[in-house]
């Protein structure tokens, strides 16, 4: 199976602080990837390489065939991301959110209307489309944002910590549609969590990152078997230690949303 992600000795330097240290590894295309790691461990900063928020200081990474720094636009086209923070227009309604997200995919109008509804729907969100975002709760924002980033049916779905603030059933429902979409249009998964019973169960290989360089890579069960511990959440702590980490990483989600967007062709 063919890689639709290859990351080749990627750094990214900010000033004096490393961020990311020369990591290397892939993602074959249909995967389900998890990418884990402490907070301020390197999680974001990569995910924002990938998705052409931020060029690496040195290195290579390959998306679906290009490369981020030199075919932007090639790349953000092949996937969808939900982003940490929210990242959706408050004051626009939830169908407006999604029908700007499709306009600026250039995904075509009836196409996009059935679309549109068929995601609504899924998140249980259709009769609340002509509602304005700013009033909706937490969970129902979440829910709106992974229906958006779905819309143009990307070849690989970002999702860094797409459940947070999620109910268990919400979760369950998320992940249940994920994987059907995974099955059937072999989308590729990559995801960050902190839930790691979510990791244990959906991801078919597990990256660990801490203080930016892989420290381990596998399925779950071979992190389990190396770390020897009965539990993924144990062997993530026997990687990664005890301690309790402050969030070094970070930038606005609307900051991010609008480089991403400005820089898809209209």
């Amino acid at each position: 199976m063919a890689n639709i992600i290859e990351i080749k000795n990627i750094t990214k330097k900010f000033g004096a602080d490393t961020a990311v240290n020369d990591v290397t590894f892939s993602v074959k295309a249909g995967e389900i990837f998890a990418f884990l790691g402490p907070n301020g461990a390197g999680k974001s900063t990569t995910i924002k390489m990938l998705t052409t928020l931020l060029s690496p200081t040195s290195g290579k990474i390959i998306v679906d065939g290009h490369d981020p720094a030199i075919e932007p636009d090639k790349v953000r086209r092949s996937f969808g991301i939900v982003f940490q923070d929210p990242s959706l227009d408050d004051e626009l309604t939830a169908y407006e959110n999604m029908d700007f997200h499709g306009i600026l995919y250039d995904v075509p109008g009836d196409i996009r209307k059935v679309r549109i509804r068929q995601l609504l729907e899924f998140v249980e969100l259709w009769d609340r489309r002509g509602s304005l975002v700013k009033e909706f709760s937490g969970g129902m924002k979440r829910r709106l944002e992974i229906a958006r980033g779905l819309l143009h049916h990307p070849k690989v779905f970002f999702l860094d910590e797409p459940t947070l603030g999620l109910d268990p059933q919400t979760r369950n429902h998320m992940w249940n549609y994920l994987s059907d979409l995974n099955r059937l249009e072999n989308t590729t998964i990559f995801f960050t969590t902190h839930y790691m019973e979510e990791a244990e169960q959906m991801a078919q290989r597990i990256a660990i990152i801490d203080h930016g360089k892989i420290i381990a890579i596998g399925a779950p069960a071979e992190l389990k078997e190396t770390t020897g511990k009965e539990s993924l959440e144990e062997a993530f702590l026997a990687l990664t230690g005890t301690a309790i980490r402050d969030e070094a990483e970070g930038n606005s989600a609307n900051a991010m949303r609008m480089r991403m967007w400005h820089g898809v062709k209209r």
